[in-house]
């Protein structure tokens, strides 16, 4: 997931430098999200494999 989180960064990065202001800020807003997600995910897994330890 961090993957897709970096490729929405660099579009957004590439779309800014090019002048492309509305799909750059689509893009980072892309980016966020995916990222959020991927931090939310690993959060459950680290507690999940933490509760199966004990």
């Amino acid at each position: 997931m961090f993957q897709w989180a970096i490729i929405f960064l660099i579009v957004a990065l590439i779309a800014a430098a090019l002048g492309f202001g509305g799909l750059a800020g689509t893009a980072v807003s892309a980016a966020q999200i995916v990222f959020v997600v991927a931090l939310i995910a690993f959060a459950i897994s680290a507690i999940a494999g933490l509760l199966r330890r004990a």
